[in-house]
C-alpha cells in the first residue's frame, strides 16, 4: 500500500503492501564480526565456554535480489508501527462508515482515472487488443457511467473487466531486471525497476487526462481515499502476511516478487500465476490459470 505517493496523485500503486516487521530479524541481519568470533573461541576452547554460554548467533541467508536487507527491515518496521497504529484502524473506520456503493464509486472513478496510462503501456507492449478494449472501457464508463462513478463496461452485455498496466510492467516486458528489493516507509514493498515505473506513471497522468488532476486540491483527496480503500480491501492479505511476525518481512518480499514475476510473464502469454500469500508462511501459494485474451 502506498500512502505518501498515492496522497502526491491518485492512489497506490498494486500490490504495495504494508505488514508486520521483526525486531529480531533486524538484529540477526546486522549480527556484529565480534560476536562470531567469539562463539567460534568459545567452540574451540572449553574454558571459554561458560563464558559465551549466553551468546546466540543467528545466521540468515539473504536473498541475492535484497541486498539492502537491514535498511529495508527497519523500513518495514517502521511501517508495521504506523499501519497498526494509524493507517488500519482509519481504513477499518472509513470501510464502516461509507456504504459499498459510495467506495464502489470512488474505486471506480480512480481506476477509470488510469486507463490512459494502461492504453498506453499496452501499445509499448504490442497489445493493442487489450489497447482498444481499454480505450472502449474508458469511453463507455466516462459517458454512459458518469466519469467513470459507475463500471458500465464491465457488467453484461459489455463484458470489459479490467486490466491494469503502467510503465514498470512495460521495462519488465522489454527485459529490465528488478533491481534490489525496496521497501520504502509507507509506500511498502518494490524494487527498483517497480519504482522507476510507477513514478513516470504518475507524472504522465495529469498530462494524459489533465483537467483537475493537475490540481493538488483534487488529488491529495482522491489519493486519500484511494489509499484507504485498498488498505481495506488488502487487509486479509496484509494480515496473512503478519501472521508470524519471525517470517513477515520475507513472506512480504517473496509474495511481492513472486507476484509481480507472474505478472511480467503474463505479458508474454505464459500460463498466467495466481499468488497467494500463504499465513505465517515465507512461500506464496502459486497456481496456473489460463492467460486471458
Amino acid at each position: 500500500m502506498s500512502l505518501v505517493a498515492a496522497m502526491l496523485l491518485i492512489g497506490p500503486a498494486p500490490d504495495l503492501v504494508p505488514p508486520a516487521a521483526s525486531v529480531l530479524m533486524a538484529e540477526a541481519a546486522s549480527a556484529p564480526l565480534a560476536a562470531v568470533q567469539a562463539s567460534v573461541d568459545a567452540a574451540a576452547d572449553p574454558s571459554l565456554q561458560v563464558q559465551h554460554e549466553d551468546l546466540v548467533v543467528t545466521a540468515r541467508r539473504r536473498s541475492p535480489s535484497d541486498p539492502l536487507q537491514s535498511v529495508n527491515i527497519e523500513s518495514f518496521e517502521i511501517t508495521q508501527a504506523i499501519d497498526t497504529a494509524v493507517i488500519r484502524p482509519v481504513a477499518k473506520t472509513y470501510q464502516k462508515i461509507l456504504p459499498a456503493p459510495v467506495r464502489d464509486g470512488i474505486r471506480n472513478v480512480l481506476n477509470n482515472l488510469r486507463e490512459p496510462i494502461t492504453v498506453l503501456n499496452c501499445i509499448l507492449q504490442h497489445k493493442i487488443g487489450r489497447a482498444a478494449k481499454t480505450i472502449g472501457r474508458f469511453l463507455i464508463n466516462t459517458t454512459v457511467g458518469v466519469g467513470g462513478l459507475i463500471d458500465v463496461a464491465r457488467r453484461k452485455p459489455i463484458k470489459l473487466p479490467q486490466n491494469p498496466n503502467g510503465f514498470a510492467n512495460t521495462l519488465g516486458f522489454y527485459g529490465v531486471k528488478t533491481g534490489a528489493f525496496l521497501y520504502v516507509p509507507l509506500v511498502g514493498p518494490t524494487t527498483v525497476r517497480d519504482l522507476i515505473g510507477s513514478t513516470v506513471d504518475r507524472f504522465v497522468i495529469p498530462f494524459a487526462v489533465g483537467g483537475p488532476l493537475r490540481n493538488p486540491a483534487v488529488t491529495v483527496p482522491m489519493g486519500v481515499f484511494g489509499t484507504l480503500d485498498q488498505r481495506a480491501q488488502l487487509d486479509e492479505t496484509i494480515e496473512a502476511l503478519r501472521k508470524d511476525p519471525q517470517k513477515a518481512y520475507q513472506a512480504t518480499r517473496e509474495f511481492y516478487l513472486t507476484r509481480r514475476q507472474a505478472q511480467i510473464d503474463e505479458l508474454h502469454d505464459q500460463r498466467r500465476r495466481i499468488v497467494r500469500p500463504v499465513p505465517g508462511s515465507v512461500k506464496p501459494s502459486v497456481t496456473d490459470a489460463p492467460t486471458p485474451k
